[in-house]
């Protein structure tokens, strides 16, 4: 087998948005139904002048898909999506809007929210994990770990309060006792008030209920913020959207 680091050779743009298929199909014949494309698979489209590989992932947790083109099509189907998308109001978006919308969604950030020192069980992401294949690295720690129960986990939370914002870093007290911190945060502009990711310890195990049965408050700029605790998005909990 031979690797090639092709990385070089190729851009990325995200079309994402409930109107992304609407517009994806004025440019290609390729079926985008959900029965011909479903939710998290990948497959090679015509798109204009180009051929980009089309991935339906989103990470902002609306129907979508990330088209990765060869580098010298790039401008071209650029080009091509922003000409179609004049009928759907297309517009650029920042990374900050970016952010906003995959906290509110529930989308870990590697490095923020999720890194090597993070099992995918404590994570969240054991959905993505199969202990009955073949061996892989971390198998025995994770095995371990699903026979004796967490004791850590990442939880989300919001505040009471639609004013202050969260960033990452702010402290969160459980029970009046400081307990964590957030690891990434923003505004939810569906929800309305500022949304973040935390991890909660307890050393005699976590479970759902000692999560929820706890009264929570974050510190944002030397005051305490009553918060509430979720362990799902409260925006989209069963991840429905991106699977219109």
């Amino acid at each position: 087998a031979t690797i090639t680091d092709v990385t070089h050779g190729y851009a990325m743009l995200a079309v994402m948005g409930p109107q992304s298929r609407n517009l994806l199909s004025k440019l290609t014949d390729t079926d985008l139904s959900n029965e011909a494309f479903p939710f998290r698979t990948a497959k090679e489209i015509d798109l204009g002048y180009a051929r980009p590989w089309a991935f339906r992932i989103s990470y902002v947790g609306e129907l979508g898909w990330e088209l990765y083109i060869p580098s010298g099509f790039a401008t071209a189907v650029f080009d091509a999506l922003m000409e179609a998308g004049n009928e759907f109001d297309i517009r650029l978006v920042g990374m900050q809007a970016v952010n906003s919308l995959r906290v509110e969604a529930g989308l870990r950030h590697w490095e923020s929210d999720i890194g090597p020192e993070d099992t995918p069980f404590e994570a969240g992401l054991g959905f993505g994990v199969r202990l009955d294949k073949e061996d892989f690295m971390g198998r025995e720690a994770l095995v371990q770990q699903e026979k004796v129960g967490l004791s850590r986990k990442l939880v989300m939370f919001t505040l009471d309060d639609p004013e202050p914002l969260l960033f990452q870093n702010e402290p969160i007290y459980r029970n009046g006792k400081q307990v964590s911190q957030i690891t990434s945060g923003a505004y939810g502009f569906k929800l309305g008030n500022a949304v973040g990711f935390g991890y909660l310890s307890n050393h005699d195990g976590i479970s759902d209920k000692w999560i929820l049965d706890g009264q929570y408050e974050i510190m944002v700029e030397g005051r305490k913020t009553p918060a509430k605790v979720h362990l799902r998005s409260p925006y989209d909990p069963n991840n429905e959207r991106p699977k219109m």
